[in-house]
């Protein structure tokens, strides 16, 4: 059984379940993700699947990757990814996998996916410092503060929080709970938020 599969992020709804309880869900269109590319332990060390998603122009690719696409019916896709597998001689090249052969309604996941980039960010916003006080005369309202020490060892320690790049990073949330599938619409509801901005690339895997 292939251990998980790939999707977009479409956005968040709500959803009451039979019990009359409401749940923020986030809505992922996941495939059908199509088999690329099989790898076996015999052959390349271990056994994984290449999966391919969302369309892409056969002219945005290039010759070689056009080749690769071929073995697996032609179709070139936007996004490539290996997932591990128990047994690959199961599956075969151009094969489709729908999210209900994979998960099941209640099950925890592993998500993955790339945060929204927010750019250069000060340290309350990207690490959320506290504000300074704004009393009369003060001017370390949103500054950082003491960085460092002073005679020894004089320098700024590796890791320390300070302005700068916040987002666009892969970010993983785990035992996100499986709301519901629905495989006609090739759709997924996964309880709480999502990594990533509404259309964006996730990786959904088994815990």
């Amino acid at each position: 059984m292939c251990k998980g599969i790939l999707g977009k992020k479409i956005g968040m709804i709500g959803v009451f379940t039979p019990a009359r309880e409401y749940i923020p869900a986030t809505v992922v269109k996941v495939g059908p993700c199509v088999v690329t590319q099989i790898k076996t332990k015999s052959k390349d060390g271990y056994d994984a699947l290449q999966l391919g998603f969302g369309e892409k122009k056969a002219s945005r690719v290039i010759k070689p990757m056009a080749g690769h696409f071929k073995k697996s019916g032609g179709e070139a896709y936007a996004f490539l990814k290996e997932l591990p597998v128990k047994d690959p001689e199961k599956y075969s090249l151009g094969q489709k996998i729908s999210p209900d052969e994979v998960f099941a309604v209640g099950e925890r996941v592993v998500v993955s996916g790339k945060t929204k980039g927010r750019g250069f960010s000060g340290v309350i916003k990207r690490h959320g410092f506290a504000r300074g006080r704004m009393t009369h005369g003060s001017h370390s309202i949103r500054i950082p503060g003491s960085i460092g020490c002073s005679a020894w060892p004089a320098k700024v320690f590796k890791g320390k929080k300070m302005p700068g790049q916040y987002g666009n990073q892969r970010k993983t949330i785990r035992n996100a709970l499986v709301v519901d599938i629905r495989p006609e619409e090739h759709l997924l509801m996964l309880k709480g938020a999502v990594p990533g901005h509404n259309g964006g690339f996730v990786e959904i895997r088994k815990k």
